[in-house]
């Protein structure tokens, strides 16, 4: 499924244009990608939740040249699905 599959199944589920349930649905969005970019975590009960992993600076190999090298520190992204998601996969 895709952003424009869930805009029309959103708005069949809740009497709303597909263009007002994709506005919803890319404000959510946004507000989920600048909570966590902000640190804080996002958690929706009985979905999962959205927070942030810091990655420490590491040694790695060029894959292709076999050459050692730094991987720099990097934050990332992580959601965490609940039990009632998992139980329901």
């Amino acid at each position: 499924m895709n952003k424009t599959e869930l805009a029309k199944k959103v708005s069949e589920a809740n009497n709303l244009t597909i263009k007002d349930a994709s506005t919803i649905i890319d404000s959510a969005l946004n507000i989920i990608m600048d909570t966590v970019a902000s640190g804080e975590e996002v958690q929706l009960f009985g979905f999962g939740s959205f927070s942030v992993k810091h990655r420490d600076e590491r040694q790695g190999r060029n894959p292709a040249t076999g050459e050692a090298m730094t991987i720099a520190a990097s934050n990332t992204p992580v959601f965490k699905a609940a039990k009632a998601f998992k139980d329901k996969v």
